[in-house]
């Protein structure tokens, strides 16, 4: 079969042929959509002028005729996006949310990153976990099929006494903040192996080395072991872990200086990402 050609109307039949008719939703799309165009435009030259711009220079820089582009300013200003001061246009709050929320969701991602190359290098589950307001936090995990976290079967908020990250983090406080921890989540026997009170948990915790892993065997779960090292990031106690089988005992000590030190390795570009 042949394919069809295609056939341009001669002149005559143009002439006489109807108008296209654009539906009242076709244009207002295509002019919604140029609008949003013209107005990114302008958020991003705003955004170039640290102490702000006159609406004439914007307009210049975009290639907006000036009517538009005081238009489309006063809606960014009315919708928090810009902020006008004295004839000048700076970025407004609700710009300055996105670029923090993206900012953060870039941390974010720095750190699962991380966590995934480790564990997959090391061949071990990672964690990522906080003191946040007086509250022990597992901020990222990164896991696989053959090598799954533990399971939270008991909270690990209330039983920081029991796993490396809880006592690793714990540590890293002084002696008012550990034992306003104890006040609210004293010490419970979690599995046969667990620090049996809170004197002989704060005990052991004074003697862990400022920046020494911590290791636990069994305390949390039973078959389970773990190894938490101490992050400094600011006033902030945070701390990577990861855990293995207690069949696997043998790796431990080796698994958790390989993660030391590739946490050293990307230390600087990772203390910026890890205030998640």
């Amino acid at each position: 079969m042949q394919p069809t050609a295609s056939v341009r109307p001669s002149a005559a039949v143009q002439r006489h042929a109807a108008p296209s008719v654009e539906s009242p939703e076709q244009a207002h799309s295509a002019t919604l959509i140029g609008s949003v165009q013209r107005a990114m435009r302008l958020l991003e030259s705003v955004a170039e002028h640290e102490h702000g711009a006159p609406a004439k220079q914007l307009a210049r820089e975009t290639g907006l005729a000036l009517p538009t582009a005081y238009h489309l300013l006063r809606t960014l200003v009315h919708e928090g996006y810009l902020r006008r001061d004295k004839g000048l246009f700076f970025l407004g709050e609700a710009a300055e949310r996105l670029s923090s929320s993206g900012a953060e969701q870039k941390r974010r991602s720095t750190v699962v990153d991380a966590l995934a190359h480790w564990r997959d290098l090391i061949g071990v589950p990672v964690y990522y976990a906080q003191y946040r307001d007086g509250e022990i936090e597992v901020l990222c995990v990164s896991d696989s099929p053959a090598n799954p976290a533990v399971e939270e079967w008991a909270d690990f908020r209330e039983t920081g006494h029991a796993h490396a990250i809880g006592q690793c983090l714990l540590a890293q406080l002084d002696d008012e903040g550990r034992r306003d921890h104890l006040d609210r989540y004293p010490v419970r026997s979690i599995t046969p192996y667990t620090v049996r009170d809170d004197h002989s948990l704060l005990r052991r915790l004074e003697r862990t080395a400022r920046m020494g892993p911590v290791i636990e065997r069994q305390e949390y779960a039973l078959g389970t072991m773990c190894a938490a090292i101490p992050i400094t990031v600011g006033n902030a106690a945070s701390t990577m872990a990861i855990s293995l089988p207690a069949h696997q005992a043998d790796r431990l000590v080796a698994a958790t200086q390989q993660l030391q030190e590739e946490i050293g390795r990307l230390m600087g570009s990772l203390a910026i990402s890890i205030s998640i």
